[in-house]
């Protein structure tokens, strides 16, 4: 399994898409995070208008890094690494590769748990990527403006960390499933996608008015991860899925963090059995 993560990170590395995605979800980051909200702290400022100046300013200081970290990971960091994972394995089938590694490497769920390990890499080193971003662009903006660094708690750090590890993992999970499910790239990027966007947004709409679905929308992949970045202070949503005031899209105030967590927790889980399940079973 070793040599399997090896090779698929080697192969990750050298992926154009890696990179792409990669840089896509880190300048979607910055822009919403800190660059509008800096500029539209400029405009407070020459407005006159104080108060809109200080709850802007007080939006990208650093105290605020554990829920700026993981604000945008529900809907679009979560998207982007579905994209990455399901393109990861299900252009194994498109390429016939998989067919040549299962046919002569090592056993099936050897080789591809070398695959997984490399997309959960992938992730790690996205997450770290953008905490170090976030740490730079705070400070930066603290500096210009003369203003005192003060840092987060170290466990509400870990926690912030720890919390964009889980969202995004479980959407890596989940387009690790649907590459392996429909054994197409193209196919399972543009489920992901509609689910993900699409689906369990227009469930969340109509569920005021049906009981039985809004007890359906609770416990969704998209509710537990948007739930989970909710329990941590970032603004999203109110629990009908109108966005609130300065909100992120995907970020819910449905569920507490310990459920939110155990529910993603149970979604990765399911979608890596599932995946195992169908590599080892099924011909190639």
């Amino acid at each position: 399994m070793i040599a399997s993560a090896r090779a698929e990170a080697l192969r990750l590395a050298k992926w154009p898409v890696t990179w792409l995605l990669a840089g896509v979800w880190l300048v979607l980051n910055l822009s919403f995070a800190y660059l509008f909200t800096y500029l539209s702290f400029r405009s407070a400022v020459s407005d006159g208008d104080d108060r809109l100046a200080a709850s802007l300013l007080s939006q990208v200081s650093m105290e605020q890094l554990p829920s700026t970290l993981v604000q945008g990971m529900p809907m679009f960091g979560g998207a982007i690494v579905l994209i990455f994972a399901a393109l990861a394995t299900g252009s194994g089938y498109g390429w016939s590769t998989w067919k040549t590694v299962f046919t002569n490497g090592p056993a099936r769920l050897t080789a591809f748990s070398g695959t997984l390990t490399a997309i959960a890499g992938f992730v790690a080193a996205l997450v770290l990527s953008t905490l170090a971003l976030d740490i730079a662009a705070s400070a930066g903006i603290h500096l210009l403006e003369s203003e005192p660094v003060e840092w987060p708690a170290v466990t509400d750090l870990a926690q912030g960390t720890g919390a964009g590890l889980l969202i995004l993992g479980m959407y890596a999970a989940f387009g690790a499933a649907l590459g392996v499910l429909t054994r197409s790239p193209a196919l399972s990027v543009g489920l992901g996608l509609v689910w993900a966007l699409v689906i369990e947004n227009l469930l969340r709409g109509v569920a005021e008015l049906l009981g039985p679905v809004e007890a359906v929308t609770d416990v969704l992949p998209g509710t537990a991860a948007g739930s989970l970045a909710g329990a941590l202070g970032a603004a999203g949503e109110t629990a009908g899925g109108a966005p609130s005031a300065g909100g992120t899209p995907g970020v819910l105030a449905i569920l507490d963090g310990g459920p939110a967590t155990a529910l993603l927790l149970c979604y990765a889980a399911a979608f890596m059995v599932l995946t195992a399940v169908l590599v080892r079973r099924r011909d190639v």
